[in-house]
C-alpha cells in the first residue's frame, strides 16, 4: 500500500532516533514497532514524561510543486524557530521544557518534543496546552513567515510523521483503519476539535490494499493539516488510524464547483450575459435606429427605384392635389400663431423643450403633421426586440430566488427598460446629428468653393473683354515680330492702365474681400436643419409618473446636448411639471392651442358640410345655438356627424348637451357611493365649482381655493383639470381663473344646476358638510368659554377696562353667534330643499333629463318622450331617501310601445344598488322579445329591508329598448 510500507517505518524510526538523541539515550537500543509505540514516553529514572506538540501556520503551506512560497519559508526558518523556542520556553507548567523543534515546512508547521512532570491525579497535557496557548496569545500569537499570527498549539495524540513526498495539503483527509471499522460518531468526535467537518464518507475498501478507509472533508485547509499531523497513529478502540491527504478530484471539478456555489456563479453568468448584450445587441439596435432615420434600408429612397417609378408607374398615375386639409386649415385661424412659434423653435439651435398643449380636438397632431410633412419618421426603428426574454428573465429570477435566496438581476422594471431603450435611441440620434452636421459642413464648403470659382471665372471674362487680361503663356507662343511687340509684358495691369468701354449689359463682378453674408447656406443654419426632430405624443403624467419621468430626463438630455429638437405634445398644461423638473434652469417653450373662435368654427362647419354635399343656411337662433359648442373640434365634429345624419341644428346641439350631462354625472359624481369614493375629489368639491361656473364664465382661482369646501387644498382642482372638467388659466406664471374645460360644459353645468332634484340633493350634501363644520365651531367655542370661566372670566362693565380674557370671550361669543346663524340658515335651507324633494314626483331625474326627446308625445305625461334609437342608463338619485329596518321598497318600470310598428329585441334590467351590495330585481326580455304596437312591458319589484342599520338606496335601473318608448316610473315605499 502506498504510504504504508518500508518508507513510513523508516521515517518513524528516524523520529524515534531524534527523540533519543535529544534525551541522550544510546542509538543502538531497540526502537520497537513504530505502530505500537506511543508518542508519550516516561523515564523512570527522572520521573519525567515526553510528548510532542504541533504548531501550525508557521510557514506557508505548500500547495503544489510550483508553489514558490515554500522557499520563502525556508529562508526564514531559522529565525522563526529561534523566536518560537524563546516564547514557549517561558512556560514552566508541570515542568514543561522544550527539548527539540523539528520543522515540517511542507505542511507549514513544526513539531516540538518536550518533557514534563506527570501527575497521578489528573491529565496534565491539556493543562500544558492551555497554558501554552494563553501565553503565546499574550505575546501576540505564533510567529509566522507572513507576519500573520494565526497559528495555534496542539498536543500530538498520535505519532509525528515528517514525510517530504509530493503529497500536498488539501481539505480532504483520508483515514485508513488498521483494524475494525470505527463508528462514524467516533470519527466525528476525534476530528471535530480541529475544525468544522463537512462530510464523512462511509468506510470503503482502500484501492490497492486490504485496508478500509473513510474520507473526512474539512471546511478549510488549516483544519485538515492540523488533523493530519496531530491524529496520525492514534488508536480509536482497537483500531489504529492513519491519515493522509487526498488530492482534489480532477474530474468534474468545475461542474461540481458551479453547482455548489450558485451565489457566485449566477451573478457572474448574468454579468457576462449583460456584457454580451451591451457588446452586440445594443450597438446593433443603435445601428438600426440610425439606419431608419437615414433611410439606409428603405428601398423607396434609392435613386434607382425613384427613377424607375418616375418612368413607369409615375407616367401612368393621374396626379391630384388634395386641398381638403388646406381648406380646413384656412378657416382655422387660431393655429397660425402656434405654427409660427413652433417654426421659430425648429429654426434655432435647441436649448429647451417645446411643449405643445391644448384640449383634445384642438388640432395639435394635425398642426405637427403639416409642419413635419416632409419628415416621415413614424418610429425610431429600435430592433431587435426579444419580447420573450422578459418572461424568461422572470422565470430565471424566480428560480434564482429558490436556489440562492435572491434575484439574479436579469429582469428589470418597466422604467428601467424604457430608460435603456431611450439611451440606445439617444446614442443613435447623436450619431445621426454628428453625421448630418459634417455633411452640412462639407456641402457648405463645396458651395463656397464653387461660388469662388464662378466669381473668378466671371472676373477673368470681364478682364478679357476689356482687353486688360494677359496670359503669360502667350509670349513663348507668339515669338518675335509684330505680334510679340503688340503683346504685353509679364507685369500686372493696374486700374490706371485699363482703358476700355464697359457696355451696360456687361457688368464686371469684383472680388469680394468681405465675409460671406449670413443666409440659408451658412453652416449654422444647415446644421440646425440637419438636427433630428423628436416628437413625444400623448404625454400624460397622472397614471405613469415614473415612466414619464424617464421620458422627461431623456428629452432634457437631448436638448442640453443639442442633439435634437424635442417637441412634447400633451392635452393639459399640468403635464409640463415633470419636464420643468428635468430642466430646472431653463424655461419650457410653451405653445398653446385653444379652441377656435365662433366665426372660424361656423365657417369650419359650413365648409365641412359643403364638402359632404349638405348645403345649409343657419338662422340667427340656430347660429346662437351652434355658438354654444364654442370652437372645440371634437364637439364640432360630433355636431357635423349629427347634421349629416339628418338632425336639425337645435336637436344636434341639445343632444350633445344631454350627452355631456350624462358623461359629467358619471365621471365627476360617480354612479354610486363606491365610485364617488374612488374619485380624487369629493362630490362637494365638484358641485361647488359646477354651481359657480353655471352662472359665470370664469371664477377667480384663489377665491375658490380659499373658500369651502376646498379650504386651501389644490389637489381636487388639479385633478378636475386633469379630466378636463375645468381649465385653469394662468397669468404671469400663476393660476388666475377657472373656466369650463369645454365650451359646451357651461351649458351642461347650467342644465345640471337647473335640475331641481339634482340641485337639491347636492345642496343637501354640501350643507351637511357646512353644518358639521359650523357645529364643530360652536362646540369648540363652548369648550373654550368653559375654560375661560374656570380661569375667572367676569362680565365686562362699561366703566371698567376690558381684560385679555374678556376680549377673548367676546371674540368667541361673536364667532359662535356667526356659526349659530349659519346653522340656522342652513337648516332653513335644508327644510326648503326637502320640501322641494317631497313636492316632486319620485321619478328618476336622470332618466327624464337623458331621455328627453325633441317634443313630448301628445296626450301623454310630460315625462314621456319619443325614445327612438334610445339606449341609456337611468339612475335614481340618492335623495330618494333611506330604507329603515322593516320598511318595504317597491318599484315598477313600464316600457310602452306607442309607435305604429313592432319593436324587436326589447330588454329591461332593474338593479338596486345599496351601500354594501347590488341586488338584481328584474331582467326581462332580450333578442327574442318583441313588442307590437300598443304593447307594454312592465316590471314590478318589492324588497323588505332586513338590515339593522338604515340603508341608503340609490336605485339603479338599466334599460335597453331600441325604437321603444319609456313610460312613467313610480317608486314608492
Amino acid at each position: 500500500m502506498e504510504g504504508f510500507g518500508e518508507n513510513s517505518i523508516e521515517t518513524s524510526r528516524e523520529m524515534e532516533r531524534v527523540r533519543r538523541k535529544a534525551l541522550g539515550q544510546r542509538g543502538d537500543e531497540p526502537l520497537g514497532d513504530p505502530w505500537t509505540s506511543s508518542s508519550i514516553h516516561s523515564t523512570s529514572q527522572e520521573q519525567k514524561s515526553h510528548a510532542w506538540l504541533f504548531i501550525d501556520s508557521v510557514f506557508p503551506v505548500k500547495l503544489a510543486i510550483w508553489d514558490i512560497r515554500f522557499y520563502y519559508g525556508k529562508i526564514r526558518q531559522e529565525y522563526l524557530i529561534d523566536s518560537l523556542r524563546d516564547i514557549i520556553s517561558a512556560v514552566q507548567t508541570h515542568g514543561f521544557k522544550p527539548i527539540s523543534i523539528e520543522p515540517h515546512v511542507k505542511d507549514g508547521g513544526v513539531f516540538v518534543l518536550f518533557e514534563y512532570i506527570p501527575s497521578q491525579s489528573e491529565d496534565v497535557l491539556p493543562i500544558i496546552q492551555s497554558d501554552l496557548r494563553n501565553y503565546v496569545r499574550s505575546r501576540g500569537g505564533v510567529p509566522s513567515s507572513a507576519g500573520i499570527r494565526r497559528g495555534d498549539i496542539w498536543v500530538v495524540h498520535g505519532q509525528p510523521w515528517r514525510e517530504d513526498m509530493n503529497r500536498f495539503a488539501s481539505p480532504l483527509l483520508r483515514v485508513v483503519f488498521d483494524g475494525a471499522d470505527p463508528h462514524e460518531e467516533s470519527l466525528y468526535h476525534t476530528f471535530r476539535p480541529f475544525g468544522r467537518i463537512i462530510d464523512i464518507t462511509a468506510p470503503a475498501p482502500f484501492s490497492g490494499t486490504s485496508y478500509r478507509a473513510s474520507t473526512v472533508t474539512f471546511s478549510d485547509l488549516r483544519s485538515s493539516i492540523v488533523a493530519r499531523n496531530v491524529v496520525y497513529g492514534i488508536r480509536v478502540g482497537q483500531t489504529r488510524l492513519r491519515t493522509l491527504f487526498v488530492p482534489p478530484v480532477q474530474g468534474h471539478v468545475i461542474r461540481d464547483w458551479i453547482t455548489k456555489h450558485p451565489r457566485f456563479v449566477i451573478p457572474v453568468v448574468v454579468f457576462f450575459l449583460g456584457t454580451l448584450t451591451y457588446t452586440i445587441f445594443d450597438p446593433l439596435r443603435a445601428l438600426m435606429v440610425e439606419g431608419k432615420i437615414l433611410d439606409w434600408f428603405d428601398y423607396r429612397e434609392f435613386r434607382l427605384y425613384q427613377w424607375l417609378r418616375r418612368n413607369t408607374v409615375g407616367r401612368l398615375t393621374l396626379r391630384s392635389t388634395d386641398t381638403a386639409d388646406a381648406d380646413t386649415e384656412a378657416v382655422w385661424q387660431g393655429r397660425q400663431d402656434a405654427e409660427i412659434t413652433l417654426h421659430n423653435y425648429l429654426d434655432d439651435m435647441p436649448t429647451n423643450v417645446a411643449f405643445v398643449y391644448g384640449p383634445q380636438g384642438s388640432g395639435k397632431s394635425k398642426m405637427l403633421s403639416r409642419i413635419l410633412q416632409d419628415k416621415k419618421r413614424p418610429a425610431t426603428g429600435y430592433w431587435p426586440v426579444f419580447t420573450f426574454l422578459n418572461s424568461m428573465s422572470n422565470l430565471v429570477d424566480l428560480a434564482s430566488v429558490g436556489v440562492i435566496g435572491q434575484k439574479a438581476g436579469l429582469s428589470s422594471s418597466l422604467p428601467d427598460q424604457v430608460k435603456q431603450i431611450l439611451e440606445i435611441v439617444g446614442t443613435a440620434l447623436r450619431s445621426v446629428s454628428s453625421a448630418r452636421r459634417k455633411q452640412a459642413h462639407h456641402s457648405h464648403e463645396n458651395a463656397v468653393r464653387a461660388e469662388e470659382q464662378l466669381r473668378d471665372t466671371k472676373r477673368v471674362l470681364g478682364l478679357i473683354r476689356c482687353g486688360v487680361w494677359h496670359d503669360p503663356r502667350m509670349g513663348p507662343v507668339a515669338g518675335g515680330g509684330v505680334i510679340a511687340e503688340l503683346g504685353m509684358g509679364d507685369e500686372p495691369f493696374g486700374e490706371r492702365d485699363e482703358d476700355c468701354v464697359i457696355y451696360p449689359n456687361e457688368v464686371i463682378t469684383p472680388i469680394l474681400s468681405a465675409p460671406i453674408r449670413e443666409g440659408s447656406n451658412t453652416p449654422v443654419l444647415q446644421g440646425v436643419t440637419a438636427l433630428p426632430i423628436v416628437v413625444l405624443k400623448n404625454y400624460v403624467t397622472n397614471s405613469k409618473e415614473d415612466i414619464m419621468g424617464v421620458f422627461a430626463k431623456w428629452a432634457a438630455a437631448l436638448v442640453e446636448g443639442q442633439t435634437a429638437h424635442v417637441v412634447v405634445v400633451s392635452h393639459n398644461r399640468e403635464n409640463s411639471k415633470s419636464l420643468a423638473k428635468a430642466l430646472p434652469s431653463k424655461p419650457l417653450n410653451m405653445i398653446a392651442l385653444f379652441d377656435a373662435d365662433n366665426a372660424s368654427a361656423l365657417e369650419f362647419i359650413k365648409t365641412t358640410l359643403h364638402e359632404a354635399g349638405v348645403e345649409v343656411q343657419f338662422s340667427y337662433e340656430e347660429t346662437e345655438m351652434i355658438n354654444c359648442l364654442g370652437g372645440r373640434a371634437s364637439d364640432l365634429a360630433s355636431f357635423i356627424h349629427k347634421m349629416r345624419a339628418g338632425q336639425t341644428p337645435m336637436d344636434a346641439v341639445d343632444d350633445i348637451i344631454r350627452q355631456g350631462v350624462s358623461e359629467l354625472r358619471k365621471q365627476v359624481f360617480g354612479d354610486d357611493i363606491d365610485d364617488a369614493r374612488s374619485l380624487p375629489w369629493s362630490r362637494e368639491h365638484a358641485w361647488a365649482v359646477l354651481r359657480a361656473l353655471a352662472s359665470k364664465d370664469t371664477v377667480p382661482y384663489y377665491e375658490t381655493l380659499m373658500n369651502a369646501p376646498f379650504k386651501g387644498d389644490e389637489g381636487p382642482l388639479r385633478s378636475m383639470e386633469q379630466v378636463e372638467m375645468i381649465t385653469v388659466d394662468t397669468q404671469n406664471g400663476r393660476p388666475s381663473s377657472i373656466r369650463p374645460g369645454r365650451p359646451i360644459y357651461r351649458y351642461v353645468f347650467k342644465r345640471l344646476v337647473g335640475d331641481p332634484i339634482f340641485r337639491a340633493t347636492q345642496d343637501l350634501a354640501s350643507n351637511a358638510k357646512l353644518i358639521e363644520s359650523a357645529e364643530a365651531t360652536v362646540r369648540g367655542c363652548e369648550r373654550e368659554l368653559e375654560v375661560l370661566r374656570t380661569i375667572g372670566y367676569d362680565s365686562v362693565h362699561w366703566w371698567s377696562r376690558p381684560t385679555a380674557i374678556g376680549m377673548r370671550a367676546k371674540y368667541l361669543m361673536g364667532k359662535m353667534e356667526d356659526a349659530q346663524a349659519t346653522l340656522e340658515k342652513l337648516e332653513r335651507r335644508n327644510g326648503e330643499l326637502k320640501k322641494v324633494l317631497s313636492e316632486c314626483e319620485s321619478h328618476s331625474t336622470a332618466s327624464i333629463l337623458s331621455l328627453q326627446g325633441s317634443t313630448p308625445l301628445p296626450g301623454h305625461p310630460k315625462t314621456l318622450r319619443d325614445l327612438t334609437n334610445a339606449s341609456t342608463l337611468l339612475t335614481l338619485p340618492s335623495s330618494f331617501g333611506a330604507i329603515q329596518l322593516g320598511e318595504t321598497f317597491s318599484g315598477a318600470l313600464a316600457v310602452n310601445n306607442e309607435s305604429a310598428a313592432t319593436v324587436d329585441s326589447v330588454s329591461l334590467r332593474i338593479e338596486i344598488q345599496t351601500t354594501t351590495s347590488k341586488v338584481l330585481l328584474a331582467d326581462i326580455g332580450g333578442p327574442t322579445l318583441s313588442l307590437i304596437a300598443g304593447d307594454t312591458l312592465e316590471a314590478t319589484s318589492t324588497m323588505r329591508s332586513k338590515s339593522s342599520d338604515s340603508t341608503s338606496w340609490p336605485a339603479l335601473s338599466r334599460t335597453n329598448f331600441p325604437l321603444a318608448h319609456e313610460g312613467p316610473q313610480r317608486w314608492r315605499r
